[in-house]
């Protein structure tokens, strides 16, 4: 293949809309370290929790949010002092990241186990991904590489008949930042053009500022968990913004 291409994709917000699926089991999680939360979600919480999902990077933190929503605290609040507020929370609880990184997962695990269909059902994946996905596999090289656990990212291609080999999922488990990650395909793939996908303003940001990554083209995920200020801040930059129908042509 002279000059192949090289997709980078992220995975919650760009592939899988996640965000239900997630603000449930950060509940879940957070039912067991604070006793006095009721076992089932109230629907007003999830939908609190899908408006503030573009300030969370890591699922773990969806603990933190789900505490902070059934302490009252608005979403406006939690936008405008997010970082504060999660260390106050895990000071309060003097529980360290790594212990509720691990607690989300185990909470997952039991989800997965007592009801994988359920789950699967909770993670679905945007509109027309999966026929895309399943033709790019004919095509071209892709990766996944994302802050999700990548026990849980196999678990959803599977469900959805997307075929992508374990060493093409970069996830939480690898401990490498994106940043990282895109260095190293790079270094494996020389020669090629290379795309990633995101919808975290912050996540592309960073990315530009690394000189070693400046042949890397970027795509801002419009449909994903952003902002409208996101939006018009990403419109200022070199990223191609991309919609839905679109995502994948060029």
């Amino acid at each position: 293949m002279n000059n192949p291409t090289i997709y980078a994709l992220d995975f919650d917000g760009v592939i899988c809309d996640s965000a239900v699926e997630t603000g449930m089991t950060g509940w879940k999680a957070a039912c067991t370290l604070w006793e006095d939360m009721p076992k089932s979600t109230p629907k007003i919480m999830i939908d609190q929790f899908r408006i503030i999902r573009p300030i969370i990077e890591t699922g773990y933190e969806a603990i933190l949010a789900m505490r902070l929503l059934y302490l009252g605290e608005s979403v406006e609040a939690i936008y405008s002092d997010y970082g504060d507020k999660m260390q106050r929370l895990l000071q309060d609880a003097q529980i360290s990241v790594d212990d509720l990184k691990k607690l989300f997962g185990e909470t997952r695990d039991i989800w997965i186990a007592e009801d994988l269909a359920d789950w699967v059902n909770m993670n679905p994946l945007f509109d027309g991904v999966t026929a895309k996905l399943q033709q790019m596999g004919q095509q071209h090289i892709w990766y996944v590489v994302t802050t999700k656990q990548e026990r849980f990212v196999k678990q959803i291609l599977k469900a959805n008949a997307i075929e992508l080999t374990d060493e093409r999922i970069f996830g939480l488990d690898r401990n490498m930042s994106k940043v990282e990650v895109l260095k190293e395909l790079l270094k494996k793939h020389p020669n090629t053009t290379t795309y990633f996908a995101e919808d975290r303003l912050p996540t592309l940001i960073n990315v530009l500022k690394h000189e070693e990554l400046a042949s890397v083209k970027l795509i801002f995920a419009l449909w994903g968990y952003n902002t409208a200020e996101d939006k018009t801040l990403a419109a200022q930059q070199a990223f191609t913004l991309q919609q839905l129908n679109n995502f994948l042509e060029l």
